[in-house]
């Protein structure tokens, strides 16, 4: 066991923001305030970035009643930020935390923030400097390694699954095809919550398309007619991220973040292209087709959250710095199932190298063999964190 460390922590958010990231921030807070060797707590404005300009809040003389409504609000309260840094960024890290007495870093972020946080672990390492960093999981792709899931997804997925079953409801008073583009890169995770908003025989999304998956065009447009032939109608839950069969997006702006990531669906574009497909193939035919892209909503809609999200988000930050302020020791903190009937969860620490950068995949046996819909399976997995959905009234 490494030794206990005294000094300041600094806590900061990266990445996408979520309707729970700040139960996370908050739960750390509270947590901090518990440690005699946590001797003061920072926020930093912006991650990383406003670490290097030293803009820094004071979250030791937050109120219990303004961090309660912070907690419950969504999106980054600290402000985010989209920052890979490299070594002289680092180095500049490094000095400030020096001047500050700095000795614990607890950044909640994605696996692009794990691989920051694993930067600046090894690095202190190597200065021989007594510090200690966590990784704190947030997303709402799903995809960070080792953890059942993350928090941030439940909530997304709640609202996708949401939106969906009103969607189907409309589609089904004046009958068409919609397309609904879904948030996720290189997993499909959150797409293939929408498969949640079915009740009955016939309800929408009739076909979901994920990332892990080729999209084949022409096997696409068969799948709609099929469907329009059987209800006359077609609801298509459809990733941002699906690729052709040499993994070229279907549609991009070409442009990249400082990750490296390449924009997908921010300006509806993969939308209008799937209508435009949709209406190929129906040669002839007057045939009612519409595209929808989500967006920012999914991430941080009020009122949708999660209750099994915010609860668990709550305690990755709690877990991450009881942890940091016990043993001294880096890491990221992941969540392992316990059960589903009733469902209950542990947090535990993995490495931070074993979730820093790679992503993860929805796994094969949650995807149906056509490539065009979800199993039975997904669902056992995805219900228990998205909880109880209202009940859809029919005539």
């Amino acid at each position: 066991m490494a030794k206990q460390l005294v000094g300041k922590m600094v806590i900061g958010q990266s990445g996408g923001p979520t309707a729970v990231i700040n139960q996370s921030l908050v739960g750390a807070i509270l947590a901090a305030r518990g440690h005699a060797n946590i001797t003061g707590i920072l926020g930093a404005r912006h991650g990383i970035a406003g670490i290097m300009k030293e803009d820094f809040i004071d979250l030791s003389t937050q109120s219990l009643e303004q961090l309660e409504l912070v907690a419950n609000t969504p999106a980054a309260a600290l402000g985010s930020v989209r920052l890979k840094p490299g070594r002289a960024e680092c180095e500049k890290v490094f000095e400030v935390f020096k001047k500050n007495d700095v000795r614990f870093f607890f950044y909640v972020g994605g696996n692009d923030s794990a691989e920051t946080a694993h930067i600046i672990a090894e690095m202190a390492k190597d200065a021989h400097y007594d510090f200690c960093t966590v990784h704190i999981p947030k997303t709402i792709d799903n995809d960070l390694k080792v953890t059942d899931h993350c928090p941030g997804f439940a909530s997304a997925a709640r609202f996708v699954a949401l939106a969906f079953m009103g969607d189907d409801r409309d589609n089904y008073a004046l009958s068409g095809i919609k397309v609904n583009v879904v948030m996720g890169r290189s997993a499909g995770f959150l797409t293939a919550a929408a498969a949640l908003a079915r009740q009955a025989e016939g309800d929408g999304p009739h076909l979901i398309y994920l990332p892990e998956r080729v999209f084949n065009i022409e096997s696409f447009q068969n799948d709609v007619r099929n469907i329009m032939a059987k209800y006359g109608r077609c609801v298509i839950a459809v990733s941002e991220g699906i690729t052709d069969k040499d993994g070229n997006p279907i549609s991009t702006s070409g442009e990249r973040d400082s990750h490296g990531n390449v924009q997908l669906s921010g300006s509806g574009a993969l939308g209008d292209t799937l209508a435009a497909l949709v209406k190929e193939a129906f040669p002839g035919q007057k045939v009612r087709v519409r595209a929808d892209t989500f967006g920012y909503l999914q991430r941080s809609f009020p009122t949708i959250i999660s209750e099994v999200d915010a609860r668990e988000a709550r305690e990755v930050g709690e877990y991450a710095v009881n942890h940091a302020a016990g043993t001294g020791e880096p890491g990221s903190v992941s969540i392992r199932r316990l059960s589903n009937q009733p469902y209950a969860s542990e947090c535990f620490i993995t490495p931070l190298s074993s979730v820093a950068k790679e992503a993860t995949h929805m796994k094969d046996e949650y995807i149906n063999a056509a490539g065009n819909d979800v199993t039975a399976a997904w669902i056992d997995y995805v219900a228990p964190l998205v909880g109880e959905l209202p009940k859809i009234g029919r005539l």
